[in-house]
């Protein structure tokens, strides 16, 4: 077929004046009966790929797809295209069995060209035979990457695929298509499709009009994301989450919070699901609240926002779940909120694998934290996982991501480098890069133990510098391509001839420190991270207003407001008791007891400055906090001990005291002195006291540090509970 003509079908077809990227190319030899992987990150027309050449050629073309709802969109984007209904099917589990006769008849009768199936429908006896006396014109596999262990969203069914075709058709034409594939995995849908003959196409994944955003996930996430909506109204946007239960939560939440959000995962009834992907759509609602079930295939060009509110469990996963936003090539921010505690929860859902599964896994959680906490550019870190070199000063898109936004100081590390090397030559290149740092600065581990690490000359040798920096001086070493990670091996460092010329001829190399992400999990030693500049010199007023009412009362001046508390109210300017108690932190205790001079003070400031005051103050609670929280202030009516209170929940320690402290400094009244009383003796106690009365700071690190590590951070966190309720409640 003549350039001319795939031109003119493209316009007739779908439209289209012009075809983007390798589009043509590829459609070119799909039409000459040639096998292709493509690899096109979402939004870059991979559909089309198949979807043109099967219209153009005789008979139907099969494209084996892993979700209902993504056949479900294909199906209603190609009929929408056409005169017939008839031109394109579904045949799962989801019909009826008149539906399915109806399907075949049009699949006998020439009339469909597309038929969508999932990978198990070809195992079936009656799908098999009736497929053997279709006129099949090629095979598509949409989203390949499940067909590898090595991917982020591997199907067991998938594995099957080569010899499920030959049954029905052998040496038929496949086309295997994915968004997110590294040379593994690439290598892996090849092996498994038995298409090793066939023509490669792979576009940039650079998706230079997306942002990049990283942001400490804690105890304030709901309210941050609200924050972020509210200057975002009327846009449509995604936020995945790890859990059903975090859906149902957060979605609930929104809604109360006037937000137009709609749920969507597989524990939701069918119909339901359908309706809820259908109003997202058809822009009946803002922003969809997800597990990773939604989203595979769904055409909705005008995502402006996807947020992660638990951490993917791949850096694949994430760069698939991004890839929605923004494919019309307008806005598209990728926020992801992150912690520690996000990557303990992925680790243990690993506990039942076998151990290469285990490991497996491992890597790639490794892979997804190093991003999240790297200073260097993100685009120019995710690009260089998926095999593609990015400049970051200059190369498009270079700007957009926090790091570069907000770029952190430079370090020369050209010592530490050639230590790095040596170690590794040492060591015989054998080891991880997180088993590299134990070994650097000198942190005793079952693995240090059992190799006798800690005999070997370089055992510490590094220690002057942190796990951080020197995490942060491997990264970049691997994106400088000066080592390379066997993935067969789960992450092992080698060397190469870069790294090896690094010693002999060495030269200047700088590094951005990573980001501490250690405690950004818990709300202690969080201070709120404000999207806008605080009003510096109201915050100034607040914090003396702030100490002159802690010497009147002879407390700590923590004790009244914290200081992201002020940071928020230089921010959000609240002006009435009621906008008071929703500043984080606050609460309607410690609002109707000490806020009435802070809002006068800033009531006053606003109308002398005719400041010009946010709409987000007020944050609505949907109940299940609250139910939370009666039972735990009636739990310790009763005197039940803290793990008996967290088991009956299903909930750990750790979050609880978090809900105690929550409780407390928001200014409820607690009485948790036989819990102290179990833990700590008279004299503990009051040493413990006269610390925080006479510290200027309650910060926990700064606690354990003077203590010498006498207490644990918990207990302590506890006993400081019991201090703020005591003296300013």
């Amino acid at each position: 077929m003549s350039d001319l003509d795939l031109e003119f079908e493209l316009k007739r077809l779908f439209g289209f004046s012009s075809f983007k990227g390798e589009q043509k190319k590829i459609i070119q030899t799909i039409l000459n009966h040639q096998s292709v992987m493509v690899i096109m990150p979402t939004g870059a027309g991979k559909s089309l790929c198949f979807q043109l050449p099967a219209l153009l050629s005789p008979g139907t073309t099969i494209v084996i797809s892993p979700l209902i709802a993504l056949m479900k969109n294909q199906v209603d984007v190609i009929r929408g295209i056409s005169s017939s209904d008839k031109i394109a099917h579904v045949l799962n589990s989801s019909l009826n069995n008149t539906q399915i006769e109806n399907v075949k008849k049009d699949v006998i009768g020439g009339f469909t060209k597309l038929l969508y199936v999932a990978p198990e429908s070809l195992s079936k006896p009656s799908y098999v035979s009736f497929l053997k006396e279709a006129n099949i014109s090629f095979f598509a596999v949409d989203e390949a990457h499940c067909i590898s262990e090595w991917g982020h969203d591997f199907r067991p069914d998938y594995r099957n695929l080569k010899s499920m075709i030959q049954n029905i058709k052998n040496n038929s034409t496949i086309v295997a298509l994915t968004a997110t594939a590294t040379p593994k995995v690439r290598d892996d849908i090849i092996k498994n499709l038995g298409i090793d003959g066939a023509s490669h196409f792979k576009a940039s994944f650079n998706r230079p009009n997306l942002f990049y955003e990283i942001r400490p996930k804690t105890d304030n996430i709901k309210k941050d994301i609200i924050s972020f909506l509210k200057k975002r109204e009327k846009k449509s946007g995604i936020i995945y989450c790890l859990s059903r239960k975090s859906v149902n939560q957060l979605s609930e939440f929104l809604v109360v919070n006037g937000i137009k959000a709609i749920p969507y995962h597989a524990g939701l009834e069918k119909k339901n699901r359908e309706k809820n992907q259908d109003m997202f759509l058809m822009e009946e609602c803002d922003v969809v609240v997800a597990t990773i079930a939604f989203g595979m295939g769904i055409d909705k060009p005008d995502v402006r926002f996807v947020i992660h509110y638990d951490i993917p469990k791949s850096l694949e996963s994430y760069y698939q779940e991004t890839g929605r936003a923004g494919r019309d090539g307008g806005e598209g921010h990728c926020l992801s909120f992150y912690s520690h505690k996000d990557i303990e929860k992925l680790e243990k859902f690993l506990s039942n694998k076998s151990v290469s599964e285990k490991e497996q896994n491992l890597s790639l959680i490794d892979e997804m934290a190093a991003f999240c906490e790297t200073s260097m550019s993100r685009r120019k870190y995710l690009l260089n996982y998926f095999g593609e070199s990015f400049d970051e000063i200059n190369g498009d898109g270079a700007m957009m991501d926090d790091n570069m936004k907000n770029p952190k100081k430079k370090i020369k590390v050209n010592d530490e480098i050639i230590l790095a090397i040596n170690l590794i030559i040492e060591t015989k290149e054998q080891y991880k890069i997180k088993d590299l740092i134990a070994c650097l600065t000198g942190i005793h581990s079952n693995l240090t133990r059992s190799h006798e690490l800690e005999k070997n000359k370089f055992f510490g040798i590094g220690k002057d510098h942190d796990s951080i920096f020197w995490n942060s001086v491997l990264r970049h070493m691997l994106v400088k391509k000066m080592i390379f990670k066997l993935v067969e091996s789960y992450g092992v460092i080698k060397l190469n001839k870069e790294s090896l010329d690094y010693i002999t001829h060495p030269y200047d190399f700088y590094i951005t420190k990573n980001h501490d992400y250690e405690s950004s999990g818990v709300a202690d030693d969080y201070k709120y991270k404000v999207e806008n500049v605080l009003d510096e010199k109201l915050f100034s007023i607040l914090v003396s207003e702030r100490k002159k009412i802690a010497k009147l009362k002879g407390v700590p001046p923590y004790a009244i407001f914290q200081e992201y508390s002020l940071e928020e109210m230089s921010l959000k300017y609240p002006i009435t008791i009621d906008e008071l108690k929703n500043i984080n932190g606050v609460g309607e205790g410690k609002a109707i007891k000490f806020g009435n001079s802070f809002v006068k003070l800033i009531d006053d400031y606003v109308k002398e400055n005719a400041i010009d005051r946010p709409n987000d103050l007020v944050i609505k609670s949907t109940g299940s906090n609250s139910s939370l929280k009666l039972f735990i202030i009636q739990s310790i009516d009763r005197k039940l001990q803290p793990l008996d209170i967290a088991n009956s929940k299903g909930i750990e320690l750790s979050e609880l005291i978090s809900e105690l402290q929550t409780i407390v400094f928001s200014g409820t009244r607690l009485n948790i002195d036989y819990m102290i009383d179990e833990i700590f003796d008279d004299d503990q106690q009051q040493e413990l006291y006269d610390y925080f009365i006479d510290s200027q700071s309650d910060e926990l690190k700064l606690a354990v540090e003077e203590f010498d590590g006498e207490y644990e951070e918990l207990d302590l966190k506890l006993y400081r509970i019991k201090f703020i309720n005591d003296i300013s409640n």
